[in-house]
């Protein structure tokens, strides 16, 4: 097995709705921010290559939407998804699976594209088979008033109409040496995949630990629909963690690529902050 970190882009958002009832007070002080409080968020992808199977989970934001639309995410490093896979020696072709977390539009806008006509949305990866779960495909067609503006029909629907996405509805394992487990407090069948390499479990933590810093109970986005259920999630979640000796691996933390855990007296928090090759090196 190969795993690949692949960054399509980087974004900024308010600092305030990443850290929701945490302060800037705090939260500034172990996060940097600029004038308009708006902190650094990557949009970090992973490729694992069984060597049959080349899974891709996530695939950021696109390039669908307006350039108005992007403004509003100060979007920078921003190489696109198909120059990100090909400096790591892949093409779109070479993928056949897509694990998408959830249907928000950071997660999913580069899962499809634009056609020739500039109207109809086509796959980005022409052999492979999506997959989300059942829960966040209802949520993405009836979506809430809170999650309403995270959802574009354009980015997913058309997969579905086309047989291509597979939809899970319940913990699973997708293939050898990846579990999938479904977590609602950020949004309704969140998937988070856990990779088993070589005995190290490395979780691909999307929004349900967005950062080091969303590690600690309390620090829960404000985007999420049900922060007293992620609080619940994470408490069970970090204790198994600890115990099985975990890596995380954050999509949007751009500082950090991976850590590992420990008990502390003020509860579970990072330990030790690792690049993904290092985690690879150490167990090869």
């Amino acid at each position: 097995m190969k795993l690949h970190s692949i960054i399509p882009e980087n974004f900024k958002l308010d600092g305030g709705a990443c850290y929701g009832v945490v302060p800037k007070s705090i939260w500034s002080k172990h996060v940097p921010c600029d004038e308009n409080n708006l902190v650094n968020l990557s949009s970090r992808c992973l490729l694992v290559d069984t060597g049959g199977r080349k899974i891709l989970i996530d695939t950021g934001l696109g390039d669908k939407q307006s350039q108005k639309y992007y403004s509003y995410f100060y979007l920078f490093d921003r190489i696109g998804l198909d120059k990100a896979l090909q400096q790591k020696g892949y093409s779109p072709e070479d993928i056949t699976d897509v694990i998408l977390t959830h249907l928000h539009f950071d997660h999913v806008g580069g899962a499809v594209k634009w056609g020739a006509d500039e109207q109809s949305p086509v796959p980005v990866f022409p052999n492979a088979t999506y997959y989300c779960s059942g829960a966040q495909w209802e949520t993405a067609n009836n979506p809430n008033p809170r999650e309403k503006a995270s959802y574009f029909p354009e980015n997913f629907k058309s997969l579905y109409e086309e047989g291509r996405l597979e939809l899970i509805h319940e913990n699973t394992t997708f293939c050898k040496g990846i579990d999938l487990e479904l977590k609602h407090g950020h949004t309704a069948g969140q998937i988070i995949p856990i990779v088993d390499y070589k005995g190290q479990k490395i979780v691909f933590t999307a929004d349900f630990i967005s950062s080091v810093l969303n590690i600690p109970l309390a620090y829960v986005p404000s985007y999420d629909v049900d922060p007293v259920k992620t609080m619940e999630e994470k408490e069970e979640f970090l204790q198994r963690a600890v115990q099985q000796d975990y890596i995380l691996f954050f999509e949007h933390d751009y500082y950090t690529e991976c850590c590992t855990l420990e008990e502390t007296p003020k509860g579970v928090r990072a330990k030790e902050s690792l690049s993904l090759q290092d985690v690879l090196e150490k167990h090869s």
